[in-house]
């Protein structure tokens, strides 16, 4: 991600909100908060939306509809969902829904760090140019040189 990541933080508890921004603030991530999904919709239309930290449920929705809307947007946005629960079965449904990760809520800034982690190693390996394969004659001929 060569341009800067910019973050939509989507939760219906306030709290919840300002304590994820605070840390990816602290991390030097610029974010966006939505309580709705409506509002999610507006921030990723109009902004350069990289990641979204979302809750699994919100007001008007749940995270599935934040996937809804990334999917027709077709840029590369990632959601994190978080959850109170966070139990296997939920982080199984959620990938299997579209979600890139699923992490405890309150949020703890190593959790929310190694998703960013991730989804930065995701990207740098998608768009890595692929050196092409060596043969071993080549790499014997190359030796001998």
């Amino acid at each position: 991600m060569d341009s800067p990541v910019q973050i939509l933080v989507a939760s219906s508890e306030l709290e919840n909100r300002r304590a994820l921004a605070a840390i990816l603030q602290k991390e030097g991530y610029e974010t966006l908060c939505a309580s709705r999904v409506s509002e999610c919709q507006e921030a990723l239309a109009s902004d350069r939306v990289n990641v979204v930290f979302c809750d699994r449920r919100l007001t008007d929705g749940s995270y599935r509809d934040v996937l809804a809307i990334t999917r027709a947007s077709r840029q590369m946005v990632r959601v994190v969902v978080t959850s109170r629960l966070a139990d296997w079965d939920e982080y199984l449904e959620a990938l299997h829904h579209g979600a890139f990760d699923l992490i405890a809520s309150p949020c703890q800034p190593t959790d929310v760090l190694w998703a960013l982690i991730q989804a930065r190693r995701e990207d740098h390996e998608r768009t890595a140019p692929v050196a092409p394969a060596k043969t071993r004659a080549a790499s014997v001929g190359q030796l001998m040189a």
